[in-house]
């Protein structure tokens, strides 16, 4: 059934359908309507809770409890927000909690404009902790999209154990679009590995570098043991140079060896074409504009849309480029932030930004004279 829906509803709808039954937020444009949307799917609705905290710092710590004791939490705010999580994803990452955050974007820096368009936050959603350590961050585009990727944030969240960033954007987020949600095939979400039911359980064991351990909640029969500092298998501190090697690099590891079930795209590819167009996020809807009224003149492109910003989908971007591809080109809201990206993935191509970060949007027509006018070499 079409429906006329905001990007913010059909991400409360995909949380519900991906199980979602706890949900602490704070008030901030433009992700306020996912809170109170949260809270009104909640009411009454027994096992899941949804709360509004007295600020971000208390939603992410919240969310992580609620983890920690075996719910399936998600937050939402924006650029703002993000800074006050950032310590408490970093807690995330080393307790290996498995959580949703959503980020509607917004212009930045700071407060920076609460109305105004912006997808300034690409970079630091993969850098938001200190330690650097990789992070799955997925990029919708509309509401269609923003359907199937929080749900599939979901997935991500419980199959590797790891907090997840969902992007979305202000004109995403709050505007009506016509989207067929039915349509959309969501795979079923998978659960966490369970911990044997007994005492002997080592929260923290590894059966191989990349495989989340197995969980159990806190307050089970088990012995759970939850720490922000670096730790051994059973959840205690240690300076024991191997064991701090071993966990540090398990965290890298079971994200960067699933690159492959986290390179999430949509190709539009012509076999002789010797430009590329990469895009993702809001500027995406510009971009496949673009590329029909680009073969309309007869020019010969090819369009790649990442809905996996990070880890770098690296395949799929070496593949849409080929033998024949000379240049790529690359729209985005902030001041050209994934362009950099691509320069250190992509070295044998020319890679041409096309940045917009004063609040508007870029029109297909940008894209449709930079690639004509300028040269291809």
């Amino acid at each position: 059934m079409r429906e006329f829906i905001t990007g913010n509803e059909a991400v409360v709808r995909a949380a519900l359908r991906a199980g979602c039954d706890y949900f602490a937020g704070y008030p901030i444009t433009p992700a306020s309507s996912i809170l109170s949307d949260m809270i009104a799917a909640f009411a009454g609705r027994e096992g899941c809770t949804a709360i509004q905290t007295e600020d971000e710092i208390a939603a992410i710590g919240q969310c992580i409890g609620a983890a920690m004791a075996g719910a399936r939490p998600m937050t939402a705010t924006s650029g703002p927000g993000l800074s006050l999580y950032s310590e408490n994803i970093g807690l995330a990452q080393m307790g290996e909690v498995p959580l949703v955050i959503v980020v509607c974007q917004r212009m930045g820096p700071a407060t920076g404009g609460a109305t105004s368009t912006g997808e300034g936050d690409v970079v630091f959603a993969r850098h938001v902790t200190s330690g650097s350590f990789p992070l799955p961050v997925l990029a919708c585009t509309d509401a269609t999209s923003a359907y199937r990727l929080t749900h599939e944030s979901f997935r991500i969240a419980e199959r590797l154990r790891t907090p997840v960033i969902m992007l979305s954007s202000k004109d995403v987020a709050l505007t009506r679009q016509t989207a067929d949600l039915d349509l959309v095939e969501l795979p079923p979400i998978i659960p966490r590995r369970a911990a044997p039911g007994d005492r002997a359980y080592v929260p923290y064991a590894l059966d191989a570098p990349h495989l989340a351990p197995a969980f159990a909640p806190i307050g089970g029969p088990q012995r759970v043991r939850f720490t922000g500092s670096i730790h051994n298998e059973h959840g205690l501190l240690t300076i024991d140079r191997e064991k701090i090697e071993q966990k540090l690099s398990h965290l890298r590891e079971k994200i960067t060896r699933d690159r492959r079930g986290l390179e999430l795209v949509d190709e539009d590819l012509d076999a002789g074409a010797d430009t590329l167009i990469v895009s993702y996020g809001l500027a995406d809807g510009a971009a496949r504009e673009a590329v029909v009224e680009l073969r309309r003149n007869g020019a010969r492109v090819s369009h790649l849309t990442l809905y996996g910003l990070w880890p770098v989908p690296e395949d799929a971007l070496r593949r849409a480029c080929g033998e024949s591809i000379r240049r790529v080109v690359v729209p985005e809201l902030n001041l050209g932030l994934y362009a950099d990206e691509l320069r250190r993935v992509l070295r044998d191509v020319r890679i041409v930004s096309i940045p917009r970060f004063d609040g508007g949007l870029i029109p297909s027509s940008w894209i449709v004279r930079r690639v004509l006018e300028s040269p291809c070499g």
